[in-house]
């Protein structure tokens, strides 16, 4: 499952890349620039926690991490990954659509990212540094 959830975090920091490109340079022009300010911060959302999710594979797999952490670090990642999904994807979808239902949507991936990122703070508060 961590496999599954650093490949995840590498695609998400890929589509942070890509789809940024694109709003910077595809869509100049063709959008609001409001719009273009929700683009970026979708792009940017994802790209930071394609990162977090990298990293907390990253703990996951140390030999130093204790078991009790390895299943918070597992939810949050989950959380951070689907939050992702919904918070990102629907503001992608909110500018190319139009249709402003996609921003109601979007605080329910808002919120699961702010459950994930509780979580590894929970799990990274189990860790111990080395040498301790």
């Amino acid at each position: 499952m961590t496999r599954l959830l650093a490949m995840a975090g590498a695609l998400f920091g890929l589509s942070a890349v890509i789809l940024g490109a694109f709003g910077a340079h595809a869509l100049e022009g063709q959008i609001t620039p409001e719009r273009a300010a929700i683009w970026t911060t979708a792009a940017h959302y994802l790209g930071w926690q394609g990162t977090a999710l990298l990293a907390l594979a990253a703990l996951s797999w140390s030999a130093n991490t204790p078991a009790a952490a390895r299943p918070l670090l597992g939810i949050a990642g989950w959380l951070l990954a689907i939050g992702s999904l919904i918070f990102s994807g629907s503001l992608f979808i909110l500018v190319l659509s139009e249709i402003s239902l996609f921003g109601a949507i979007t605080p329910i991936g808002g919120l699961l990212l702010v459950f994930g990122w509780g979580l590894t703070a929970a799990a990274i508060f189990k860790l111990k540094p080395p040498g301790e």
